[in-house]
């Protein structure tokens, strides 16, 4: 059913003591876990596309043994069941070993056409690295995890995937906002998949420890199991892969923006080597243009992880990334120190073009522009100005702006982007004065109508997964009802179309949602 190749834990090296008790694990990339079973698993939602990645079909994902493997409760043949170990800087702070606490990988799968994807289930209970924890995922949080996966893919934006999403038949007690009142929620367990796992806090976490040979051999395997096209020099190896890495982060970062999605914990633990979008877990979508808007509560004083700073933050993650790296370096000569240790500098300027590029590049697809010019930056400054002040929202203003006449510019047509009344006429001359400067921008451009509307729907959604029509299909899921799980996927699957019939799924953020817990507020359990 699914072939297995597992070199993470055949070519590194693995914990030797076998007890599933929370402790430090040292000289070892990984440790043994075996999934604790559950009671009564019900195979709820699954991405078809994914499982085709697999070589799955239908029948294989309705099967009692596929069933089994996704919950937890059994193996099969080829699996080997492990949790990695990392460390990580939370919130700024370096937290020391971390590791995979809910996470359980079940071994690396090789489709016929040679594709390695590792699968890995969130909520199959506790590892050495889980703490106090108990190694669980709810519903509410396995939902979320599962549609946003699928959605951001769909998007264009780098992801992991998840593959299923299986009711465990159990309840896990939740303090959702750690405010003193947990209560027994429906557990559950997602199937994650990505061609690698690994974070930024793997390689952390060898330096913070000196385990410098390991780390070596970590680098060594990463780039030969997860950068194979990256052909280079031996003495030149490290800092060409960390260039990379760093591009590839720099792209995710402005994918991130060009969709108005905060991911509300850019921990480097929770950063990939591969430039995915990894743990889903207090994120959100912009709706009322906010560039300090952040989905955690945790995070609601400093904002360290909103909307704006993200590109900020990636970079400073990249930074305690070559931090890790430096002491792999070679030592030169005291004359040549200064260049040596000016390459890993080199690559995270390298981050900074590549992520202006394609802002630039991606902004300038959501205006229509065919190119974009140091003016277009102001124009774009300006109109954030306004969206912010007016409380217009980010997914819907984009839609309609394709809509607009140039030749006669009307803001009728971003009506449905306010959310209040009251501040759309009291800023609506602000709008139009910048409706026909953008108006006259494209006029020079000299694009065809027909053309940019085309370009800019195909690059501003019409359909994302805002908070509250998660929460909806959360709720109603509590109860038993999986219906808008389904139509959530299936309209994401198409998120640049028009769907007839599908108006519910476009709408902007309702009153009701503003502040509601799970619409508005969100934890990291979330």
């Amino acid at each position: 059913m699914l072939n297995f190749d597992n070199r993470f834990v055949r070519e590194l090296p693995g914990d030797t003591e076998l007890r599933n008790q929370p402790r430090q694990v040292c000289a070892a990339c990984w440790s043994p876990v075996t999934p604790t079973p559950v009671a009564a698993p019900t195979l709820l939602a699954h991405s078809r596309e994914v499982a085709a990645d697999l070589d799955l079909d239908d029948r294989d994902m309705a099967s009692a043994e596929m069933l089994a493997a996704l919950s937890g409760n059994r193996l099969l043949p080829g699996m080997v069941s492990y949790a990695s170990c990392y460390g990580g800087h939370q919130f700024g702070q370096w937290a020391g070993q971390l590791g995979d606490g809910r996470a359980i990988l079940l071994g690396e799968a090789v489709n016929r056409r040679g594709q390695r994807f590792e699968l890995q289930l969130k909520g199959a209970g506790p590892t050495p690295y889980a703490r106090r924890a108990d190694g669980r995922a709810v519903l509410r949080s396995s939902i979320r995890e599962f549609l946003c996966s699928e959605a951001m893919h769909h998007l264009g934006v780098p992801t992991t995937r998840a593959l299923s999403l299986v009711g465990s038949g159990e309840s896990v007690v939740r303090d959702m906002f750690y405010d003193g009142h947990p209560i027994a929620e429906p557990g559950a367990v997602v199937c994650r998949v990505a061609p690698s796992f690994t974070r930024f806090g793997h390689f952390e976490l060898l330096a913070a420890r000196g385990e410098h040979a390991l780390l070596q051999r970590l680098v060594d395997f990463t780039i030969a199991r997860d950068f194979p096209a990256l052909l280079v020099a031996p003495g030149e190896k490290l800092a060409v892969w960390f260039r990379e890495v760093c591009e590839r982060t720099a792209r995710l970062m402005a994918h991130w923006l060009r969709v108005g999605f905060v991911h509300g914990v850019m921990n480097t633990d929770n950063m990939s080597i591969l430039g995915l979008t990894i743990d889903y877990g207090p994120y959100g979508w912009v709706d009322n243009f906010d560039p300090a808007w952040t989905p955690n509560t945790t995070d609601a004083s400093s904002r360290r992880y909103c909307f704006a700073r993200q590109p900020e933050i990636a970079r400073w993650n990249l930074e305690r990334l070559a931090d890790a790296l430096a002491p792999l370096l070679p030592k030169p000569p005291m004359a040549e120190k200064a260049a040596r240790s000016a390459e890993l500098a080199a690559a995270l300027e390298h981050y900074d073009e590549v992520y202006s590029a394609e802002f630039c590049t991606a902004f300038a697809g959501k205006l229509g522009l065919r190119s974009w010019t140091p003016a277009d930056g102001e124009l774009l400054g300006e109109l954030f100005e306004v969206m912010r002040l007016a409380e217009i929202d980010m997914t819907e203003f984009f839609r309609q702006l394709a809509q607009l006449d140039i030749d006669q510019p009307d803001a009728e047509v971003l009506r449905e982007s306010f959310y209040r009344e009251d501040l759309r006429q009291r800023f609506a001359p602000d709008l139009a004065r910048w409706l026909a400067r953008y108006s006259a921008r494209l006029r020079h451009d000299g694009q065809p109508a027909e053309r940019r509307i085309a370009a800019m729907n195909q690059v501003n959604p019409r359909y994302v997964l805002r908070n509250y029509l998660a929460q909806q299909a959360i709720e109603r899921a509590e109860q038993g009802d999986t219906q808008t799980i389904h139509e959530l996927l299936e309209v994401l699957r198409r998120p640049y179309q028009e769907q007839p019939g599908r108006a519910e799924f476009s709408a902007r953020r309702p009153d009701w949602a503003r502040h509601k817990a799970g619409c508005s507020m969100l934890s990291c359990s979330s």
